[in-house]
């Protein structure tokens, strides 16, 4: 972009069609270095030759005050620069992928609706580094920490509930292997968000115990409890009925949840519909908003030079027409 560090200068550009006005009405009778009592003494084509070389330097004026007045308004191009410092959290999601989480007291059961909700939440996450791991009676790394928001997002959506074999709830393991993904990381933030259904029945570390070690890393955990109190429907294989859903009672840990939270700072949170779930992932993002500090900078690159130069040349130009080629005298 093209601005002007004095604009106003240019205002003096309308003086120039009084300028021409004024010297075809009055000026150009006072030019003549011989007066002489008509033209037509001359021959026709010696007074061609003459109007011809007077619009040349008379052009040429006019271009050199065209140009003096547009670098005196100093034009410049402005280009805008911006410094975003931006304090990035790392965060891990530990998601719980028993076969509980198959439970249908969410839409279309209890890992769907997770899924869909924590796709929203890693679109929300700007440029923080987004980690998933997935749990039941061992853990595994779906994605590394990444700022690629498209893969987190392409493998979140091949999250399956586990096989038979793995099947179980390995909660301090899950937070063990959490915290062995972030203890590393040079994020003054870094947080797990931790979504079970269910209690811990396998693995050897105790939940506690790990948020514990967690917490000496520096690292708060937020753990979500899904899933109805009570009862839930979900699916089971009957021999002679086929699929079909039964009510089943709902084993959550909720105490063993509150105190992992409460171990390392963070909060517990109770989901029974996917509604309150999306909520629960909105309020964690706005308790683990990052600051953004912007310093904008102004670079100007002055094009005067540009306009000024020409001048300079075509000054010269018409002093040497004048003088040596035209052959005039003043």
């Amino acid at each position: 972009m093209i601005k002007f560090a004095h604009p106003l200068v240019l205002f003096l550009l309308l003086l120039l069609p009084g300028i021409v006005w004024w010297f075809q009405r009055y000026g150009k009778n006072n030019e003549g270095s011989l007066r002489i009592p008509s033209a037509h003494l001359f021959e026709k084509q010696f007074r061609r030759r003459g109007r011809i070389k007077a619009q040349i330097l008379r052009w040429l004026q006019l271009a050199i005050i065209l140009l003096l007045i547009i670098g005196l308004a100093r034009p410049r191009t402005v280009d805008s620069l911006s410094e975003t410092k931006v304090e990035v959290i790392d965060i891990v999601l530990v998601i719980d992928i028993s076969s509980s989480m198959l439970a249908q007291d969410f839409q279309p059961n209890r890992l769907e609706a997770v899924k869909a909700t924590a796709n929203d939440f890693i679109i929300n996450r700007g440029a923080d580094r987004i980690g998933i791991l997935v749990f039941a009676k061992e853990t595994f790394v779906q994605c590394p920490l990444t700022v690629d928001k498209d893969v987190l997002k392409s493998l979140l959506t091949e999250i399956v509930v586990a096989e038979k074999s793995y099947d179980g709830t390995a909660i301090g393991m899950a937070i063990a292997n959490g915290t062995n993904r972030l203890r590393n990381s040079a994020a003054k933030t870094k947080i797990m968000i931790l979504l079970s259904d269910g209690s811990n029945n396998a693995g050897e570390l105790d939940p506690v115990t790990a948020a514990d070690m967690a917490n000496q890393f520096g690292i708060k955990i937020y753990t979500v409890g899904a899933g109805r109190k009570g009862t839930a429907p979900y699916p089971v294989n009957d021999p002679l009925f086929g699929q079909r859903v039964m009510q089943v009672e709902v084993d959550m840990d909720e105490p063993t949840l509150k105190a992992i939270a409460a171990a390392t700072g963070g909060q517990y949170f109770r989901a029974e519909n996917e509604a309150a779930l999306a909520e629960i992932y909105q309020q964690i993002d706005q308790l683990e908003r990052t600051e953004i500090q912007i310093k904008e900078y102004t670079e100007y690159h002055e094009l005067f030079g540009w306009l000024l130069l020409p001048a300079l040349i075509l000054g010269l130009g018409y002093e040497a027409l004048d003088r040596a080629i035209f052959r005039s005298r003043t």
